[in-house]
């Protein structure tokens, strides 16, 4: 699943006349570098959730080659972020198969043939993370399962866990997670996210309960102590979020480098 809906009010004045997803890279849109490289490395369909000038997407896609190969999950009506997403657009995937959530302005030199096959039978969720300097970092235990999350420069902790919520974290330079209230045989590993993800239609059911509107993270932060949600670690991972205008001679660039 590619995740364009997104108004790109960071991309603006292009976005005020075209989606984000249409926004041109080295001559190509952003939805069209993502299909073809995830076509290249044997994923044959891919659903596209789109808002923001939906009709533009439609029309692009249905002039390329790959047409057949994609299916619309539309909310014109009203945004939903990445988790409510996710939970309307269930009813178009086929199988029981993880799916790989993809945002439409990441661009990256993740394998995705490689990614696909780290997803074990008994994982609910694989989030690909990295040692990457940010605001917000996901918790995990010794066997990276996820714990919680935590702003490193408000201090606020989110985490089913009432002990970790409590324990009064920080991080050092070095990313390493510092309590002296955690449990004496608890450590936690602090890894950023890459916003890429495999995900179980096994966890649908526990969408129930939440609300049309919500971000994926919070979703997997409310059920991490009941499900198997599991970071994956690639140290050589490169990344780009093509977020911002002056980000776009960068990301050409960074194409022509992978």
């Amino acid at each position: 699943m590619i995740l364009a809906a997104g108004l790109g009010t960071r991309l603006k004045p292009l976005t005020d006349t075209m989606p984000k997803a249409l926004v041109p890279v080295g001559g190509s849109p952003l939805l069209d570098l993502n299909i073809r490289k995830l076509q290249a490395q044997g994923y044959d369909r891919f659903i596209v959730n789109i808002h923001h000038f939906s009709q533009q997407i439609r029309d692009y896609v249905a002039q390329q080659d790959y047409a057949p190969l994609v299916h619309f999950s539309d909310e014109t009506e009203q945004l939903l972020e990445t988790g409510g997403g996710l939970k309307k657009a269930q009813g178009l995937f086929r199988d029981e198969e993880p799916i790989l959530i993809h945002n439409v302005d990441i661009l990256d030199n993740v394998d995705y043939a490689w990614f696909s096959h780290q997803h074990q039978e008994d994982e609910d969720a694989v989030l690909l993370v990295s040692k990457r300097k940010t605001k917000r970092y996901l918790l995990f235990d010794n066997a990276m399962r996820l714990m919680g999350w935590i702003n490193k420069e408000t201090g606020e902790v989110k985490s089913p866990f009432p002990w970790l919520r409590t324990a009064e974290l920080t991080l050092d330079d070095d990313l390493q997670v510092i309590s002296h209230h955690l449990p004496l045989t608890t450590r936690l590993y602090a890894f950023a996210f890459s916003g890429i993800h495999s995900f179980s239609p096994r966890l649908f059911t526990l969408m129930d309960r939440f609300p049309d509107r919500f971000p994926i993270i919070d979703f997997y932060l409310s059920i991490c102590h009941r499900s198997r949600i599991v970071g994956l670690v690639k140290n050589d991972l490169q990344l780009m979020d093509v977020g911002k205008i002056e980000t776009l001679d960068q990301a050409e660039k960074f194409i022509q480098s992978l």
